[in-house]
C-alpha cells in the first residue's frame, strides 16, 4: 500500500475517533467542515428511533403518522421485526396489550393476524378478565410484512447503521452519530436497542459479543450511555434450540390444533389466513435430568460466567432441573416457525450447555430421538437502564428529548416493547407539538399498568406483564380495549375517522340492546318455564326480564330467542359487550367505583421541584427514593415500594403548608 494512501487512511480514522468523543453540534462542525470541506455533514429530522424490533417499529410508525419527519435506524434492515426468540404474539397478559396497541393506532396486531399459524384463546373456562389470545405466527412472514409497512410509511425514513453516540448540548439531545461518525440532527431521540447494548451470547464456554446470535452488538452506545450518568446493569435471556422437522417423530407425541373460531386482534382484519399449522407436547425424561445434573459445571448460568439477572418465571432447562430437584419431569412444546421452513421451535429446552450436549438432551426427549439441531440454544447478557430514571412519557430525566423503549428498559416480550415504543413515540410528537403528554392511569390500559411499574418501581429482573399487576383488570379485558382506547387513538390521529364512527355505532347499540333487555318483561308461563329446562335453566316463580335471565351463567344472548320482545344481534361483538356487562355488573361497577380513589389521587399533582429533604421525619431512605423517583402525583408516590402512610402524610402537610406559604 502506497504510503500516501495508508497515512490518508490513518487521517480518517484518526478523524473518526474524535468526531465519536464529540458531545456538541459546534464542535462537530468545526472539526467535520476543516476535513470534509463545505459537503453537508447532517440530515435533519424531527425524531430518530434507534432499533428496529418490536419496540422501534411502533414507535417510528406512530411518530410518521402523526406527521413528523422520523429516520428509524437498524443495524441490519433484514432483521427489522425480527421474532428472535418464539414467533408467537399474545398469552396472558399480553394479548390485552397488543389489543390496546391496536385500539391506539398501533401495527402489531394487525401483522399477527395476517401472519398467524395456530390460534388459541388461554383461559377460556375462566372469566372474561382473564382471557387471553395467542397466535403463533409465521417467523418470517411477519418480519417480512412488517418491514413492508415500515419501508411504505409517509414521513418514515429508514438507514442501516449503528448509532455510537448520543449529541447533546445542555442536557438536551440534538441528534447522533453512527459508526462512520456521520451527524444525524433530530430535536428527540428514541432508543429501543433490545438486548444489544453489549450484548454477549453463551454457548457453553463460548462467548460472543452479540446482540443475538449472528448480530452485531452495540457496544460503543452502551458506554455512551454509561458516560452520560445513567444508572445501568445486566440481565439474562435465552432461546431453545430450533429442530428440523423430518429428524421429529410428531407421531407419538400428542397435538394441539388451532381453536376452529379464532378472533383477530385487530378490528380492522376482516377475516383471518385459512392455513393452519398444529402445535405438539412432549417432556423431559429422567435421561435429560440425568445428563445435566452431571454436566451442571458446563453451563455458564452456574459455573458463574453469566452475572446478568434472569427471569424467575421463564428459568432455563438446567434451572428447572436444578432448582425443582423433585420433578420428574418438565413439559416440551413444539411449535412451527413458518410455513416454508422446516425449522421448529422447541418450548422448554432453553439452555446455554454446549452444543454436543444440547444435542443429547433434545435426543433424550420423547419424539426427539434424531431430531437435529439446525440452530442451538443460548443465552444472552445485555445492559439495561433502570426504568425509575424515566418520566411516565419514557423520556429520560437526565437528558431533555431522550427517551426510551423495551428491553433497554428491564422488559421482556415483544408485546411489553411494542407498548412502550407506541407510548414513547406518542409522547415525543406530543412534546414536539407543545401538546399536554399521553398519560394514561391503571384503571385505563394495561399499558399504563406496565409504564408505571417501570417508572415508580424499577427492575431487579425482566418484567413480564401478568394478569395479577393490573389492579383493575376486569375492567381492562382484551375484548374491550378498543372501546377504552380508540377514541384516544383517534384524538392523536392516529385511528381513521370511518373506524371510530363504526365504534362509536357499536357502543350505540350495546346501549340500546341492554336497555331494551331491562325493558322486556318476562312470565312465569308453562312455555317458559320449558323453554328454561331445555338450557338447564331454573323454572320462573315470578315476573322478571330478559336482562335479568341474561344475567344466569348458563344463557348466552342467543338463547333468549325463544323468549318474547327478543331483539336479534348479528354483531359477535355487540352480543359480548351486552353478556359481559350484564353478567358481571355487580363486579365491574364495584372497580369502577374503586377507580375512583386512583384518579383522585392522581389529581393530586407534586410540584417538579419538591425538595423532599425539607419533609420532616422522612427517613434518609424514603427521602433518596423520592428524589430520585420524583413522582408526578400523590398516587405514584404511593406505589414507590416501602412508601407509608406516614411519610404520604407528611408530604401531603408539606404540599399544603407551601400552597398557603404561596412558595
Amino acid at each position: 500500500m502506497p504510503d500516501q494512501v495508508r497515512h490518508d487512511l490513518k487521517v480518517t480514522r484518526d478523524r473518526r475517533a474524535e468526531l465519536l468523543t464529540a458531545f456538541t453540534i459546534d464542535f462537530i462542525r468545526e472539526q467535520a467542515f476543516g476535513f470534509l470541506g463545505e459537503q453537508q455533514l447532517t440530515d435533519n429530522y424531527d425524531i430518530i428511533v434507534v432499533g428496529g424490533g418490536h419496540a422501534g417499529c411502533e414507535a417510528a410508525l406512530a411518530c410518521s403518522r402523526m406527521g413528523c419527519q422520523t429516520l428509524l435506524f437498524n443495524i441490519n434492515l433484514d432483521s427489522i421485526a425480527l421474532m428472535s426468540c418464539n414467533p408467537a404474539i399474545g398469552g396472558q397478559a399480553k394479548s390485552q396489550l397488543v389489543k390496546e396497541i391496536d385500539a391506539l393506532g398501533g401495527e402489531m396486531g394487525k401483522i399477527a393476524d395476517k401472519t398467524a399459524l395456530h390460534f388459541r384463546l388461554l383461559n377460556a373456562s375462566k372469566g372474561p378478565a382473564v382471557h387471553s389470545s395467542r397466535m403463533q405466527c409465521d417467523k418470517q412472514q411477519y418480519r417480512l410484512a412488517m418491514k413492508a409497512v415500515v419501508e411504505k410509511q409517509q414521513n418514515l425514513h429508514i438507514r442501516q447503521g449503528m448509532v455510537e453516540r448520543l449529541v447533546i448540548e445542555g442536557k438536551e439531545i440534538k441528534g447522533v452519530l453512527d459508526q462512520t461518525g456521520f451527524f444525524y440532527a433530530a430535536k428527540k431521540v428514541i432508543i429501543t436497542t433490545g438486548t444489544f447494548l453489549n450484548g454477549l451470547v453463551h454457548i457453553g464456554t463460548s462467548q460472543t459479543a452479540s446482540g443475538r446470535a449472528g448480530e452485531l452488538a452495540s457496544i460503543t452506545l452502551a458506554a455512551c450511555l454509561k458516560d452520560l450518568g445513567f444508572e445501568t446493569g445486566r440481565m439474562k435471556t435465552g432461546t431453545p434450540p430450533r429442530l428440523k422437522a423430518s429428524t421429529i417423530d410428531f407421531s407419538c407425541l400428542q397435538r394441539q390444533d388451532s381453536d376452529h373460531e379464532p378472533q383477530p386482534f385487530s378490528f380492522t382484519t376482516v377475516r383471518l389466513r385459512p392455513e393452519r399449522l398444529p402445535s405438539y407436547f412432549s417432556a423431559t425424561s429422567s435421561e435429560t435430568h440425568r445428563l445435566i445434573r452431571e454436566n451442571i459445571q458446563h453451563s455458564p448460568l452456574y459455573s458463574g460466567t453469566i452475572k446478568g439477572i434472569g427471569a424467575r418465571y421463564c428459568p432455563s432447562l438446567e434451572d428447572k432441573v436444578m432448582r425443582f430437584r423433585e420433578r420428574e419431569s418438565h413439559p416440551v412444546v413444539l411449535e412451527h416457525e413458518g410455513l416454508e421452513t422446516e425449522e421448529i421451535y422447541a418450548k422448554g429446552l432453553g439452555n446455554s450447555l454446549p452444543l454436543e450436549l444440547q444435542q443429547k438432551i433434545v435426543n433424550s426427549v420423547k419424539g426427539l430421538e434424531q431430531a437435529e439441531i439446525m440452530r442451538p440454544a443460548y443465552a444472552i447478557e445485555y445492559d439495561f437502564v433502570q426504568p425509575t430514571q424515566l418520566k411516565p412519557t419514557l423520556e429520560t430525566k437526565l437528558c431533555c428529548g431522550l427517551y426510551l423503549a423495551g428491553q433497554i428498559n428491564g422488559t421482556s416480550g415483544y408485546e411489553e416493547a411494542a407498548a412502550q415504543g407506541l407510548w414513547a413515540g406518542i409522547n415525543a410528537v406530543q412534546a414536539l407539538r407543545g401538546a399536554p403528554p399521553f398519560i394514561l392511569d391503571r384503571s385505563e390500559a394495561y399499558m399504563a399498568v406496565l409504564i408505571d411499574d417501570l417508572v415508580t418501581r424499577g427492575v431487579d429482573e425482566p418484567y413480564r406483564m401478568f394478569t395479577s399487576r393490573a389492579e383493575y383488570r376486569l375492567i381492562l379485558r382484551e375484548d374491550n380495549a378498543t372501546i377504552r382506547l380508540m377514541g384516544k387513538g383517534y384524538e392523536l390521529g392516529l385511528i381513521d375517522r370511518a373506524h371510530y364512527l363504526d365504534l362509536q355505532d357499536k357502543m350505540s347499540r350495546i346501549e340500546r340492546g341492554i336497555a331494551h333487555l331491562k325493558a322486556t318483561p318476562v312470565k312465569p308461563l308453562p312455555e317458559i318455564n320449558e323453554a328454561l329446562t331445555k338450557i338447564n335453566s331454573p323454572a320462573l316463580t315470578s315476573h322478571t326480564t330478559l336482562y335479568a335471565l341474561l344475567k344466569r351463567h348458563e344463557i348466552a344472548y342467543d338463547d333468549l330467542a325463544c323468549f318474547p320482545g327478543w331483539e336479534p344481534e348479528a354483531d359477535p361483538f355487540v352480543k359480548k359487550q351486552m353478556e359481559i356487562e350484564i353478567k358481571y355488573e355487580g363486579y365491574i361497577k364495584r372497580q369502577f367505583e374503586a377507580t375512583k380513589k386512583l384518579k383522585d389521587q392522581e389529581k393530586m399533582k407534586i410540584p417538579p421541584a419538591f425538595d423532599y429533604s425539607t419533609v420532616p421525619g422522612l427517613s434518609n431512605e424514603l427521602q433518596g427514593k423520592l428524589t430520585r423517583i420524583a413522582p408526578a402525583t400523590i398516587g405514584q408516590m404511593e406505589r414507590i415500594p416501602g412508601m407509608t402512610e406516614g411519610a404520604i402524610s407528611a408530604v401531603l402537610i408539606m404540599m399544603k403548608k407551601r400552597e398557603l406559604s404561596g412558595c
